[in-house]
């Protein structure tokens, strides 16, 4: 890139995405007397809230039901406030990390930028899974989409995109997308679980499906997709509990159209360009409690580091990237990280680190790995002493959990979570 062409600025902290996460961190971080950047590759800011028009959100953070683009404009009437510069359709093309500052080289319809930052907060949420990689079988005619992609064209773009819908997976967009099409006309033949679990929440099952008596089939997936320009049916089998199809079980379904609700992906590109270690479950960066990375600088919120339920969350976990950004740019400690693993009762957690010379309260957030409908505790272990931090009542791998806990920690100290099952005593 020739510098002669490129407007440089400095900053203190480059925040890296404008969804919830995003401008929770941007508000945190300026709240706490840093300058900041807002940089969106979008023309609007909002992130997904923008197409989310149920309600449901804020219930935690502002304790109203709101609907996305209502929790988003909350944030967005606060950025303005306070005069936070925000870059709208500007792509990140490179960055690059120097001995005490990261460069990020970005373009829009403006210009090119070299935007010099002290500390890095990444908030670019995630992307879905699509057919490909699910290997769906059959040919790709029109009519397959994503369930977010069906979502914005519905509700942003107001098309249809079909009107006889297999659903294949149980996210909880394509629970919602379910409700939402049959309101608008449209004929939900089924949703098809290959679980033998819904993968999500217990209440968009009652309210999106339930309620308009739209059936879910468990243990049951789409084997094969029929049709040439456009699709024109699909055939679903049966799996046992390994997975495996179950032989005569096959069953062809006329529909014009398939939407995909198979998961979600954290969106971390940049952040491996940087060497930011990875973890393998979450699919996001490791973290400390302050959402720091092992990366020295790099701070990290949102559906980027895992997949959240609640956008109230999303933003929990900005607001606690801007304060601990602009706690690190003015003190530059060395950090003290001790590994928090988990057993294999649980299906990951946040932190996976812990700075133990940072502030002791840790907000934890986990799955479980199987569903206990026994009483269970959770339960973290240190050296030889186990503490049991909640009981639950139930626990599925669809709720994500929180609980808040102080820890007395030591150098050299590991940390385990572990549920274990009590049986009925709670």
């Amino acid at each position: 890139m020739n510098e002669n062409t490129v407007n440089t600025i400095n900053t203190e902290i480059a925040v890296l995405g404008a969804g919830p996460a995003g401008l929770a961190a941007a508000m945190s971080a300026k709240n706490n007397g840093a300058h900041v950047i807002l940089i969106e590759r979008e023309n609007r800011l909002g992130g997904i809230l923008k197409q989310c028009i149920h309600d449901g959100f804020g219930l935690v953070r502002y304790n109203e039901k709101l609907t996305g683009p209502e929790y988003a404009l909350r944030d967005i009437k606060t950025i303005k406030s306070l005069n936070v510069p925000a870059f709208v359709n500007t792509f990140v093309l490179e960055v690059e990390k120097k001995e005490n500052s990261f460069v990020l080289y970005c373009i829009n319809e403006k210009g090119a930028y070299q935007i010099e930052a002290q500390a890095l907060i990444l908030a670019t949420g995630c992307r879905e899974r699509t057919d490909r990689q699910i290997f769906l079988h059959g040919e790709r005619p029109a009519g397959i989409y994503t369930a977010g992609l069906a979502q914005h064209f519905v509700n942003i773009d107001g098309y249809l995109p079909g009107k006889e819908i297999v659903i294949i997976g149980s996210g909880d967009i394509g629970l919602i997308m379910a409700r939402r099409l049959t309101l608008e006309g449209a004929h939900i033949v089924g949703v098809y679980e290959v679980k033998p679990e819904p993968s999500g929440l217990q209440r968009n099952i009652a309210q999106c499906l339930n309620d308009f008596s739209i059936p879910l089939h468990l243990s049951c997936t789409v084997k094969t997709v029929h049709g040439k320009n456009r699709i024109e049916g699909v055939t679903v089998v049966n799996v046992d509990e390994s997975g495996k199809e179950i032989k005569g079980s096959e069953k062809y379904i006329t529909c014009d159209c398939l939407i995909l609700s198979v998961g979600l992906i954290p969106e971390n590109e940049i952040a491996q360009s940087l060497n930011v270690s990875i973890d393998p479950d979450t699919k996001g960066p490791y973290v400390d409690q302050n959402m720091h990375t092992l990366v020295d600088g790099i701070f990290a919120c949102g559906n980027s580091v895992h997949v959240h339920d609640l956008v109230d969350y999303v933003s929990e976990s900005g607001t606690i990237a801007g304060e601990s950004a602009v706690r690190w740019i003015r003190n530059k400690r060395k950090r003290n990280l001790i590994k928090f693993s988990h057993d294999n009762s649980v299906l990951y957690h946040i932190p996976q680190f812990v700075d133990f010379k940072s502030n002791n309260k840790i907000a934890l957030y986990f799955r479980s790995k199987k569903t206990y409908s026994n009483t269970c505790s959770v339960n973290l272990i240190e050296k030889n002493s186990k503490t049991c931090l909640k009981k639950f009542k139930i626990l599925r791998p669809s709720e994500m959990e929180k609980i808040v806990f102080d820890a007395q920690l030591q150098d050299n100290q590991n940390l385990m979570l572990q549920i274990e099952e009590n049986y009925g005593n709670y």
